[in-house]
C-alpha cells in the first residue's frame, strides 16, 4: 500500500464519530480520497488530498517483483512531489506548503517485505542474504530513509502503521499451519519489526526536535481480537469471510469464493485483510488509543494540539 495525504481542519478532532468508523477519513469528516492518477483529481479536489498507494509494494524496491505495474515507494514520492506542484499552481507556493505541512500523511508499508519478499519462497534471495534479525534491522534503516524523505518533502504530521500479526492471517494459516496456530516465523518477524519501528520513530522525532511521526501498533490491536474475537463481537478470527480452501485462506475473493452470510462476525474479510468492522476497531485505536497502541500519542491528541493557541 503505502502513501496517502489527507487535508484536515484544525478542529476536526471534535467531529470524530463515536461509533467505529470505516476509515480515518470517515472519522475525520473528510471526503474520500481519489487515487493520484485519477482523471477526476483536479481543481478543488486537490485540496482534499490524494491517495498514492499501490498494493503489493514494500520498503525495498525488490519487494513485489511478482506483480506487474505496481507503483514502488520512490515513484509514490515522485507523485507526491508532483502533486505539490499542481497544488501550488492552484493556490500558490506558500499556501501549498502550508496545506501539506498541516495535512495528515499516512504511510503503511513493511508487511509485504516479509510476505512477498523474505518468506515468498523457501531460500529466497533475501533470506539467503540476511538472517531474519539482520533483515529487520536493514528494513528499519531503509524505512528511516523513506520517512526522512517525507520530511524533506514537507510532511509534518505522519502516521506510520506497523505490520499486523503476519503469521495469523487466514492465508498463512492455510499455507503454513497444521492445527490453526499462527505461523511462528512470520510472527517472529512482526515481533522483531514493530518494536524497532517504534524505537526508530521515537529516535527520529528526537533528532528533529518535534513529534512529526506517530507510530500505530496495529499488531497489538489485531492480536487483541485474534486472541479473543468474541470480546469484539466476532465469531472467528481464523476463517476469512471470503475465500477458498482451508480457513478460506487461498486465492482471491472472487465470484467462485465461499462467502460468509454476515461479514461483521469475521475479523478477516479475505485471506490477508481485516474486515470492515475490524478496520473500524483499528481506526478507533489510532484515534483514541493509549500509549500501549500509539507512540508518542494518538491521532486525536495530535490534532487537538492544533487548537491550542500559540504565543
Amino acid at each position: 500500500m503505502a502513501l496517502t495525504l489527507r487535508v484536515v481542519a484544525p478542529l476536526v478532532a471534535s467531529r470524530m464519530a463515536k461509533t467505529y468508523p470505516i476509515s480515518s477519513g470517515e472519522a475525520l469528516g473528510s471526503e474520500p480520497l481519489l487515487p493520484y492518477l485519477s482523471p477526476q483529481l483536479n481543481g478543488n479536489r486537490l485540496l482534499v488530498g490524494a491517495n498514492f498507494a499501490s498494493a503489493g509494494i514494500g520498503i525495498l524496491n525488490d519487494t513485489g517483483i511478482q506483480f506487474i505495474n505496481i507503483i514502488r515507494m520512490f515513484r509514490q514520492f515522485e507523485y507526491f512531489q508532483e502533486y505539490q506542484g499542481r497544488l501550488a499552481n492552484l493556490v500558490g507556493t506558500t499556501e501549498a506548503q502550508r496545506i501539506v505541512s498541516e495535512a495528515l500523511v499516512l504511510i503503511t508499508v513493511g508487511g509485504n517485505d516479509f510476505v512477498n519478499n523474505y518468506f515468498l519462497v523457501p531460500f529466497s534471495a533475501r533470506s539467503r542474504q540476511f538472517s531474519l534479525p539482520d533483515y529487520v534491522r536493514y528494513l528499519i534503516s531503509e524505512y528511516r530513509k523513506l520517512l526522512m524523505r517525507l520530511y524533506e518533502l514537507g510532511a509534518r504530521k505522519v502516521l506510520v502503521t506497523g505490520t499486523g500479526p503476519l503469521g495469523c492471517v487466514p492465508a498463512e494459516l492455510a499455507m503454513r499451519s497444521l492445527n490453526g496456530q499462527c505461523a511462528a516465523e512470520l510472527q517472529r518477524a512482526a515481533g522483531l519489526f514493530n518494536p524497532q519501528l517504534v524505537q526508530m520513530i521515537n529516535g527520529l522525532n528526537s533528532d528533529l526536535g518535534a513529534n512529526v511521526f506517530i507510530a500505530a501498533n496495529t499488531q497489538q490491536q489485531t492480536n487483541d481480537f485474534i486472541s479473543n474475537p468474541r470480546a469484539f463481537g466476532f465469531t472467528t478470527s481464523k476463517i476469512a469471510c471470503c475465500g477458498q480452501g482451508p480457513y478460506n485462506g487461498l486465492g482471491l475473493c472472487t465470484t467462485v469464493s465461499n462467502l460468509c452470510p454476515n461479514r461483521d462476525l469475521y475479523a478477516f474479510w479475505d485471506p490477508f485483510h481485516p474486515s470492515e468492522k475490524a478496520n473500524g476497531i483499528i481506526v478507533n485505536m489510532i484515534l483514541r488509543g493509549s500509549t500501549k497502541y500509539m507512540s508518542p500519542m494518538n491521532l486525536s491528541t495530535l490534532l487537538a494540539l492544533d487548537t491550542i493557541p500559540r504565543t
